[in-house]
């Protein structure tokens, strides 16, 4: 861990630690009764989320979709996003760990990493569409819109305007691009320059999903903006056990404005502080409660840390199935 992503984390625990004591832990431990055992049904419906953001994935495997069943597929997820969770990579470093798994299960690496690349894409033009969507309502239900409409269409047109570039180069060749980069720039790195015709293949493998697979594509991009859209039903059974007066389509606005704000704080280690600040901002915006916000943000974070746990079982589980002899090998075409 480098001295600034410490740096970060000890700010954002920081702000952690000042929103629970500005709101007194007396205050949110009433919050959090008033939750009780009803916490297992707010849990539920992440189950869904990540069954639908597995199938996302799998959408994006082509012919090797049928070699891993669904079960060690989610799992082989859920190991990886363990690993995003708890390494400062802004949430991508887990990534190589979902292909290398995958090669486990006779699905060559190449294949698997352009399947982990082109699945983090549709998840994150999903994830635009949502947001917008989640903007839109703001901006209708909102009596101050302008206050939030305004900053939220600036950091969306830049969040889409990102995917969008990220999407470009990859149809012209993400690795190979960047490859040559770095030899007009006058930068040599033997690990990259020696595995040249590896990524010569990776970026074949992904141009061919993007031209040979629409439809795995458009299943992904709906799988995962799915996956999205339920997270809005976390919200509702929060909200409702709080007492809190809520309807579905305040409850998809908070989703996709608090992901959004998740989102814009990726570069703070699990976005501890930030996360949770930013939940606290959507909820006065709403007219709710400080003491509210700060309790729905750490009902989520209990709910990523079972999740993260389960990750974590599932990727020593993963551990016990033996390694492929060759697994960066491509069988012939």
């Amino acid at each position: 861990m480098t001295r600034l992503t410490l740096v970060l984390l000890l700010l954002g625990g920081a702000l952690l630690s000042g929103l629970v004591l500005h709101i007194g832990l007396a205050t949110l431990a009433g919050e959090i009764q008033k939750l009780g055992w009803n916490l297992i049904w707010v849990m539920l419906p992440s189950i869904a989320v990540y069954v639908l953001d597995a199938l996302g994935w799998r959408s994006t495997l082509g012919r090797h979709a049928e070699k891993i069943r669904f079960d060690r597929l989610f799992m082989t997820r859920m190991a990886g996003e363990a690993v995003n969770f708890t390494t400062p990579a802004a949430y991508l470093g887990g990534e190589p760990i979902k292909a290398y798994l995958l090669s486990r299960h006779n699905v060559p690496l190449v294949d698997g990493m352009a399947s982990v690349i082109t699945a983090k894409t549709t998840m994150t033009l999903a994830e635009v569409v949502f947001i917008m969507l989640g903007v839109g309502l703001g901006a209708v239900l909102l009596s101050r819109s302008a206050d939030v409409l305004v900053p939220s269409l600036l950091g969306l047109g830049l969040l889409g305007f990102g995917v969008w570039l990220f999407l470009a180069v990859q149809r012209l060749g993400l690795f190979m691009s960047l490859l040559r980069l770095l030899e007009r720039l006058r930068v040599r790195i033997g690990w990259l320059q020696k595995r040249e015709q590896k990524l010569r293949a990776l970026d074949e493998a992904i141009l061919a999903f993007y031209q040979q697979d629409r439809r795995g594509f458009l299943l992904s991009c709906l799988f995962f903006f799915g996956g999205w859209l339920v997270g809005a039903v976390e919200v509702y059974l929060i909200l409702y056990f709080l007492g809190l007066p809520v309807d579905w389509l305040m409850a998809i606005a908070i989703e996709a404005l608090a992901v959004f704000a998740k989102g814009g704080t990726a570069f703070i280690p699990g976005s501890v502080g930030g996360q949770e600040a930013g939940t606290v901002l959507v909820f006065v915006a709403f007219g709710l409660t400080e003491a509210a916000g700060v309790t729905f943000a750490l009902v989520r974070r209990v709910r990523e840390i079972i999740w993260i746990a389960f990750g974590l079982w599932a990727l020593a589980m993963q551990s016990r199935v033996a390694a492929p002899a060759e697994p960066c090998d491509r069988p012939p075409s």
